[in-house]
C-alpha cells in the first residue's frame, strides 16, 4: 500500500505553540487589559472585504494592493480579498452599518491579517495585529489618547525599555500640497541619482523617497527640504498641542521629521514605536491621522486616527512567561477511583480550581507528572480512600499529607 504523504504547513504560516503561545496569549491579554482601561470598545469584522475596499484605501499603486495582497474571485464571480490590515475594515463597517450615529467611536480589535511577502523573522503571510482607532473626532486629544494607550501597553508587557516613540507631522492638506512640490523638484533635480524604486516613487508616491533604505537613495533623502518650513499655523498649532499632551502624560517622544505615510488622506500626526532588539524589522506598533480615508470609501469626511502592531513581533520583546498555574492533579488507582475521579474532577473545576488528572502508569509516574505540571497538590485516590469517603491530598512543596473528605475537598483546596 503506497505510503500517504503527510500535507505540509504552507510556507509563511506558523503553528502556535508552548512557549510561543503562552507569550503571544500574554500580548493579547495586555491589550484586552489596557482596551478596558481607556474604554475602547471590542469590534470585530470579517476576514475577508470587497478587493476594493483595500484597493481604494490602500491605493492601487502601494506594494500591499499591487503585490501581497490575497485576491481571489468567489463562486459568485465577486472579487474577494484577505484583510491586510484593519483599518480599511473598520471604516468600511462604520459607513456600511450605520455608525456615525455613535462618533466619536473608540475601537479596538485584533486577529489575523494576510500578506504575500517573504517569510523572515517576525514576518508572516499570516500573521497577527492588534488595533486601535478612534474615528469622528478632529481634537489633538484623539492622537494623544491612542500614544497614551500604546506606550500604556508597552508598559503592561514590560518592554518599555529600549522602545522609542518617533513622532512626525504631515500637516493639513495646504500644508502637504506645498511640501510634496516642494519634494518633487528637489527629487527630480537628483533623478538620474535615485534608486529604481525611487524614480518610480516619483511619479506617484514621492513621499516615500525619504523613508527608502536604499543606501544610494539616503544621500538624496536626507537633503531634502523638511516639512516645517511649509506648515500652516493650523497645522502647526496640531503638532503642538499632541506633543504638550504627550508630555503632560509622561511619555517620551522623539521627533523623526523624515517619518512619513505616502497616502493622500493621511494627516497631522504619524508615529511608530520602534526598538533595535529585532534587527532590521524594528517597528513594533504604527500609525496616524487619516482624515481622508472614510472620504476615499465615498462617505462623508471623517477625522480618524489609528495604530496597529504586530502581535508577533511584540511576544518577541517578552520575557519567558510563567507556565499556567495548575492548583491540583488528582491521581486515581484503580478502575473504581478513575470513575470517582470524573466527579472530583468537575466539582474542583466548578468551583474555580484548576485541575488536570494523571490516569496513566504507576504512582511514581503519576506523581512526577503531577510535580511537572507546577501544581500545588496531589489530590490522591486509591481502594483504601474510597473504603473511607476521603482523598489523599498531598502537598507537592511541603510533601505535608492528610486526609480530606470528599465533600471538603473544595473548601480545602481554596483555603490553602
Amino acid at each position: 500500500m503506497a505510503r500517504i504523504e503527510t500535507p505540509k504547513r504552507i510556507r509563511g504560516t506558523q503553528d502556535i505553540f508552548g512557549d510561543e503561545q503562552r507569550r503571544f496569549a500574554r500580548v493579547l491579554e495586555a491589550f484586552e487589559t489596557v482596551r478596558r482601561l481607556y474604554c475602547f470598545q471590542r469590534v470585530d469584522i470579517p476576514v475577508f472585504e470587497s478587493t476594493a475596499v483595500f484597493a481604494r484605501s490602500l491605493g492601487e499603486t502601494t506594494d500591499v494592493v499591487s503585490k501581497e495582497m490575497y485576491t481571489f474571485e468567489d463562486r459568485g464571480g465577486d472579487s474577494l480579498t484577505l484583510r491586510p490590515e484593519f483599518t480599511a475594515g473598520i471604516a468600511r463597517a462604520y459607513l456600511t452599518e450605520g455608525w456615525q450615529q455613535y462618533a466619536p467611536l473608540k475601537l479596538a480589535t485584533a486577529g489575523p491579517v494576510f500578506r504575500y511577502e517573504r517569510p523572515q523573522k517576525g514576518r508572516f503571510r499570516q500573521f497577527h495585529q492588534i488595533d486601535a482607532e478612534v474615528i469622528g473626532a478632529a481634537e489633538p486629544a484623539a492622537d494623544v489618547e491612542l500614544l497614551v494607550l500604546a506606550d500604556q501597553l508597552l508598559r503592561e508587557l514590560g518592554i518599555q525599555d529600549g522602545v522609542t516613540l518617533q513622532l512626525n507631522t504631515l500637516g493639513d492638506a495646504e500644508t502637504r500640497d506645498a511640501w510634496r512640490g516642494a519634494l518633487v523638484t528637489h527629487f527630480g533635480r537628483n533623478a538620474g541619482d535615485l534608486s529604481d524604486d525611487s524614480k518610480a516613487r516619483l511619479e506617484r508616491n514621492p513621499l516615500r523617497i525619504l523613508d527608502s533604505k536604499d543606501p544610494k537613495d539616503r544621500p538624496i533623502a536626507d537633503a531634502a527640504p523638511g516639512i516645517d518650513a511649509y506648515l500652516t499655523s493650523e497645522a502647526g498649532a496640531f503638532f503642538e498641542n499632541v506633543t504638550k499632551g504627550l508630555d503632560a502624560a509622561g511619555v517620551a517622544w522623539t521627533r523623526n521629521d523624515r517619518l512619513v505615510r505616502g497616502l493622500d488622506y493621511y494627516r497631522h500626526t504619524a508615529f511608530e514605536f520602534v526598538t533595535d532588539r529585532l534587527g532590521a524589522q524594528g517597528t513594533v506598533l504604527a500609525g496616524g491621522r487619516y482624515d481622508g480615508l472614510i472620504g476615499s470609501l465615498g462617505g462623508p469626511e471623517t477625522p480618524g486616527v489609528g495604530w496597529a502592531a504586530g502581535v508577533e513581533r511584540l511576544a518577541m520583546l517578552l520575557a519567558e512567561p510563567e507556565i499556567e498555574r495548575i492548583e491540583a492533579v488528582v491521581i486515581p488507582m484503580g478502575d473504581a477511583a478513575e470513575a470517582r475521579a470524573l466527579g472530583i474532577l468537575a466539582d474542583l473545576r466548578r468551583a474555580g480550581i484548576a485541575t488536570d488528572m494523571a490516569f496513566r502508569g504507576n504512582m511514581k509516574r503519576r506523581m512526577a507528572k503531577a510535580d511537572a505540571s507546577g501544581a500545588r497538590f496531589a489530590v490522591i485516590l486509591g481502594e483504601s480512600e474510597l473504603a473511607k469517603g476521603v482523598a489523599s491530598v498531598k502537598a507537592l512543596g511541603s510533601g505535608a499529607q492528610s486526609e480530606v473528605a470528599f465533600a471538603d475537598l473544595v473548601g480545602a483546596l481554596q483555603a490553602s
